[in-house]
This record gives structure tokens, sequence and C-alpha cells, in this order.
């Protein structure tokens, strides 16, 4: 299969409208149906179900469209690399959550700089979810990423640290001043939802959480009294008196991670993880 099918069919895949996925690829509407339909006979499956009224996916389908973005998302980081690694001045781009790691970022970042090999490191401070997506996509050389909230398969990881989970509760709330709570507990309190992060699509999940894209929205919103949340222990030096911190033993912990491609060659990156894992 060509990068270009990949492209077409998931432009379909996605609008499941031809006329629209054409105009969002730029192409006329012919070309693009029998591309895919030369797609369906090479592959010998059926990818849409089309009537005259609407299409919809096969299960076949919704298999290509998975894979098809993971092989393009692979090119075009295979692109972003490249240039990256013909640059006049190498560097290491390096992805993390804003205000998650913090200290441990701190250490990496002058225990590097301190080795006699260090070159520049440029930090790219993220949402939630997003510096997963830049070190699959190329943006990023290297990320810190944090169990079980984001996914390392497929990627070399070291673990770096591991903590426990805190319920983080409005200051005065009637159940800041408990011992400990339980996940069921923290699932379960109708006037403090969780919230409610964006998928990687930018769609967010139905619930009656409010939709929250950082760290700074979400606790702004819980010392307003509109939701709690989960966070490692580790925010605790991060919040101010308008919040409670109360542990909750039976949340998973989370481990911080520093993850890059298994395909990576780089001797910065190697360098970089081997500072980290010193640490």
């Amino acid at each position: 299969m060509e990068t270009r099918e990949l492209r077409y069919f998931v432009a379909v895949a996605e609008e499941l409208h031809f006329g629209r996925a054409a105009q969002r690829l730029t192409i006329a509407q012919p070309p693009l149906s029998r591309a895919i339909q030369q797609l369906e006979r090479r592959l010998g499956v059926v990818l849409l179900h089309r009537t005259t009224r609407a299409i919809a996916l096969t299960d076949a389908g919704a298999v290509l469209l998975r894979e098809a973005r993971l092989a393009l998302e692979a090119v075009e980081a295979a692109e972003r690399r490249t240039r990256r690694a013909a640059a006049d001045r190498p560097g290491v781009v390096l992805a993390t959550k804003a205000g998650a790691s913090r200290e441990l970022l701190s250490k990496l970042l002058d225990a590097y700089a301190a080795e006699p090999f260090a070159i520049d490191i440029e930090v790219m401070l993220c949402g939630p979810g997003e510096p997963e997506g830049l070190l699959r996509n190329g943006h990023a050389d290297v990320a810190l990423l944090h169990r079980p909230y984001d996914t390392t398969s497929g990627l070399d990881t070291e673990d770096l640290h591991t903590e426990q989970q805190v319920a983080v509760l409005p200051a005065g709330h009637p159940l800041s001043t408990r011992s400990h709570l339980s996940m069921a507990e923290i699932t379960d309190l109708p006037d403090l939802p969780l919230p409610r992060w964006p998928r990687r699509d930018g769609s967010y999940p139905d619930g009656p959480g409010p939709q929250v894209r950082d760290h700074t929205q979400l606790t702004q919103l819980i010392a307003l009294g509109r939701a709690c949340a989960l966070m490692p222990e580790s925010v605790r030096a991060q919040l101010r008196d308008e919040h409670a911190i109360v542990p909750v033993p039976d949340a998973p912990v989370v481990t911080t991670v520093i993850a890059w491609p298994p395909h990576s060659r780089s001797k910065a990156v190697a360098d970089l993880v081997r500072s980290a894992t010193r640490l």
C-alpha cells in the first residue's frame, strides 16, 4: 500500500463522506472513489458499507483505519527526525506534561548539563496526554510519561519514580479532614465530579465533570468547589492553602518513565536517558 492510498482512506473513514473527504484532500471526488475501490480490490476485503444515504466502516475498515493512522504517523515522524538530525545545531527535544514531575525534571536537566558531552535540550511543556503523541509523531525525541495515564506500548522506557496518588479537594470540604479516602468515594462525589480530559482526537468522554485542558485550569476549578481530582502525591508542593490533600491508598500508583522511540540511535538521547536513570 502507498502512503497516498492510506491518506485517502483515512480521510474517507474519518469523514464518512466522499465529498467532504475529497474537499479535505483538495482532490476531485471520482479519483478518490476509484482509489478506495482499487485499495479494496488489492486487499480483497470490503472496507466501507455504502448506501445511497451514508457510508460506514466495516470491521476490516476499522482495523485499517487504526493501522493506517499509525503508519502515517510513523512516516511523518521519520521525516521530522531526519530533518532535525541534519540541523546545524543538533539538540534533543524533551516533551513533558506541564506541572508534572517538576522536581525530577529540574534535577535531570541539571545532571545532564553537568556532563561534558551535554548538548542543548529543548523542553516542550504540554497538556495531559500530549507528550506521548509528540514522541510518537517525531516532534519530540524523548518524553517523560506517566503510567497508567500514558500508553508506553511500542516505546523503549526506563522507570524513574513511583508514587501514590492523593485526592485534591477544595479546602474546607467535609471530606478534607479524613485520614484517607477510597477510589469508590472519590468517583461518587456528586458535588465534586472528576474532571474530563480530552482524548487524542480532541473530543471529551461523557460525564458530569468539567472539561479541562491543563493543570492550572483544574486546580482553579477545585478551589472554586467545582471538581475534585486524583493526582500524584508530589503535587503537594504545587498547591496552595485553598486546596486539601487526602491519601487514596487503593488508587493505582503512578510511575514516571523516560521514553524514547525503539529505533532511536541518537547518542544524545542515550546520554540523557543514562543521566535520568542515575538520578
